[in-house]
């Protein structure tokens, strides 16, 4: 006999509340919350700090030329970049804290950050 056939309508209840309650605390408890501002780095100094709740595009200067940064409600990316290789371009839409593209030859870098601070190996 399976082990599934033992199981009522209320248990299957809360292993259905269970598994919502871990798919709302997720956001919450990894990885520093909900992303609520976009930081625009430019040569190791603080450009902007963006809120990540409206539209905005950010042009920012850099020895090889201007760096477009688009931001929109919950998300940033570098959508153009003077770099001859456009690895900051091709990392995408930014969307959780502690995520980063750094366009190093321009000395611009995106970062997305939450209401805590996020440690991974870079900054151990």
């Amino acid at each position: 006999m399976s082990w599934l056939a033992l199981l009522r309508p209320g248990d299957w209840l809360v292993v259905a509340g269970a598994a919502a309650l871990v798919g709302v605390s997720i956001p919450h408890f990894w990885q520093g919350g909900l992303a609520d501002r976009a930081i625009v780095r430019q040569e190791g100094r603080v450009f902007a700090e963006v809120d990540l709740k409206a539209r905005r595009r950010i042009s920012v200067p850099g020895p090889l030329g201007d760096t477009l940064i688009a931001v929109e409600p919950g998300r940033a990316r570098v959508v153009s970049d003077p770099g001859p290789r456009q690895y900051c371009v091709r990392q995408g839409w930014l969307m959780r804290p502690g995520e980063i593209a750094i366009c190093a030859p321009n000395r611009v870098s995106l970062q997305i950050a939450g209401r805590t601070r996020i440690y991974d190996s870079i900054s151990y």
